[in-house]
């Protein structure tokens, strides 16, 4: 192994790039996430390589964004088609949250294959005491559902899905297909036998299109390449609102309101039917047009009509709910969401009970 290497800035690694050749090298992973690591404790972590052309090469040069990493790699040639390892070690000298990048440049080309090195320094690493509950193909969880209530454009809302590796063997947990608004990181990036991790799910509103609901389903898996199952569901929501933060108080004042008969639907016993029907009356008891943007269900079960989705002031709308027993059979909580224009009620959740 040879560890001179060079520091440069980020943009410099990048600058230095040239177009020309694309790299030949390819990473397993080239982000790696050690977690929680102590203060003035290095931490090593390696990449696992692999020169996907049919020739011999070599590592010229690796730069590193800061002289806090260092950098162990392959001397002399690497066959075609080889696996090969560059161990990274970080100093762990600064408190706080560190992305270090690492630019490999070989002979094969000038454009160099990026890695990031991320984590924490702590002074007394945190694990977490509560339970795990549920199991995930071969890991367990601390849960596999997910709501982001109440969010508005621009905000990025973060949850945490607690892992456990109860296995015998090191894993590497994966969360599998992801929408663009999603983003997920499990940190550390490899947890060992009867060690804990994390999984950070975070909601890009930015790229959510509509207001209302917004339901997908991502999988966890225990490594890269893992199979997407029932097993390994995670069910995620969000509900995305409109803001009113812009308006005046006069507009306020001269805004719509919205008013319900009832937000809680009893429609009593199935008793052998197939279906149950209610009614709720809805009336716009402000001083503007009530806009009804969205009508949407939270879950199976249920079918809504609105005969009037805009109200004039003092106008009356009438929402019908029906409730399909054999649908219903397995749902939860089953309720009916409005998104408005009323700034003080913008969401509107109406819940519809059975027995």
């Amino acid at each position: 192994m040879n560890t001179k290497i060079a520091i440069l800035s980020i943009g410099m690694l990048v600058a230095l790039a040239s177009p020309c050749r694309a790299q030949r090298i390819e990473a397993k992973n080239q982000v790696l996430n050690v977690g929680q690591v102590m203060f003035r404790q290095p931490v090593v972590v390696e990449y696992e390589l692999h020169n996907k052309s049919s020739h011999d090469i070599s590592i010229t040069n690796v730069r590193t964004s800061c002289g806090c990493t260092t950098v162990d790699y392959p001397e002399g040639y690497i066959h075609g088609d080889a696996d090969f390892t560059v161990r990274a070690t970080y100093d762990a000298k600064t408190m706080g949250h560190f992305e270090k990048q690492i630019g490999i440049y070989t002979t094969d080309s000038n454009e160099p294959l990026m890695l990031t090195l991320k984590g924490i320094v702590v002074d007394e690493v945190v694990d977490y005491t509560g339970d795990y509950p549920l199991t995930l193909g071969d890991l367990l969880v601390d849960m596999n559902n997910i709501e982001f209530d109440d969010v508005n454009q621009g905000d990025r809302p973060m949850a945490k899905i607690h892992i456990l590796n109860n296995t015998d063997q090191t894993v590497q947990p994966i969360v599998m297909h992801t929408p663009g608004y999603i983003i997920a990181e499990v940190s550390p990036s490899k947890i060992r036998p009867g060690r804990s991790g994390v999984a950070l799910i975070t909601l890009d509103t930015r790229k959510i299109d509509d207001y209302g609901l917004t339901q997908t389903s991502v999988y966890l898996g225990r490594q890269p390449g893992d199979k997407v199952a029932p097993n390994k569901q995670i069910d995620i929501s969000a509900v995305l609102l409109p803001s009113f933060n812009d308006l005046t108080e006069k507009e306020l004042q001269q805004a719509p309101h919205i008013l319900l008969s009832t937000t809680t639907l009893d429609l009593g016993p199935f008793n052998g039917k197939k279906k149950l029907k209610g009614e709720i009356e809805i009336q716009n008891v402000g001083k503007s047009q009530l806009d009804i943007t969205k009508l949407q269900m939270f879950t199976v079960g249920l079918q809504v009509s609105l005969n009037k989705s805009k109200l004039a002031p003092g106008e009356y709308a009438k929402l019908k709910i029906t409730a399909m027993e054999r649908d219903l059979r397995l749902v939860r909580s089953p309720r009916v969401l409005m998104i408005t224009n009323d700034p003080e009620q913008p969401k509107v959740v109406i819940e519809v009970k059975t027995e």
